[in-house]
């Protein structure tokens, strides 16, 4: 075999041995999303793309839990030795942006975000409408129409945060909003929110402490000037769930 021949072979192996590794490159959102994606079953498009105006109501999809019968490092989504700790974790914290729909009053899915415990970021993601939107709420979602028509299709959504959810510890602030404007079950015993918390809702005197109260109170910091930011929201919830981590799931082990 000449020079060249073995050049040209080592070439091709080196270029095959290049696609088998997932591009790590970070997208200004900070979502590291396209990192580990591939560990995750890829979610079947059941919907006609092309039909437009109001379309069905989505299924709700079920998160089956694994949480109980699998410790943390031996499920598959823990398989990513990451030193920079940005990976999937037993926590994960989740908000939602929403826009209004029907007589403005409703709500459809527009943003989600999700952060691990580290309050890295690992998914964000802007919704295509699959209805016609009334109020975009920017003042308040940030939301614009530009960032909707170049977002994902909600189905396929849907699949990728039920997946990551599966096996983990929700946490969030008022998650039944979240939850329910993804069309998603979660298992109760694995939600830690952050708007029911006993020892957070003393601070509102009993009543239910806003985000961003708690946020100053307890983290000293401000969020939500503005419009508000799902990724900063999720952040600040497991800011706050990390803090009380302790306290609470001992509490929690108590009442099973």
């Amino acid at each position: 075999m000449n020079t060249a021949s073995t050049a040209m072979g080592t070439k091709k192996k080196n270029k095959a041995t290049q696609q088998l590794v997932p591009s790590t490159e970070r997208k200004t959102s900070g979502c590291n999303w396209e990192m580990y994606k591939n560990l995750l079953p890829k979610p079947k498009t059941e919907e006609n793309h092309s039909q437009q105006n109001r379309r069905p109501r989505p299924k709700r999809i079920h998160t089956t839990s694994l949480l109980a019968n699998q410790p943390e490092q031996n499920t598959r989504h823990n398989n990513v030795n990451d030193k920079e700790n940005k990976t999937l974790t037993k926590q994960i914290a989740m908000d939602c942006e929403m826009v209004g729909i029907g007589d403005g009053t409703e709500s459809m899915l527009a943003r989600v975000s999700i952060v691990n415990k580290h309050g890295e970021c690992l998914y964000d993601k802007y919704v295509k409408p699959r209805e016609k939107v009334v109020d975009y709420r920017t003042a308040v979602s940030g939301i614009r129409p530009e960032q909707l028509r170049s977002g994902e299709d909600f189905n396929i959504i849907q699949k990728e945060v039920a997946d990551i959810l599966k096996g983990r510890l929700l946490v969030g602030h008022a998650l039944k909003h979240d939850l329910n404007v993804l069309f998603l079950s979660h298992p109760r015993r694995y939600w830690r929110d952050t708007s029911k918390y006993k020892p957070f809702r003393q601070i509102s005197k009993g009543n239910t402490p806003s985000l961003k109260k708690l946020a100053l109170e307890l983290l000293g910091r401000e969020i939500q000037v503005g419009e508000h930011s799902s990724v900063e929201d999720a952040r600040a919830a497991m800011q706050l769930y990390m803090l009380y981590k302790n306290k609470w799931e001992s509490e929690k082990r108590g009442r099973w």
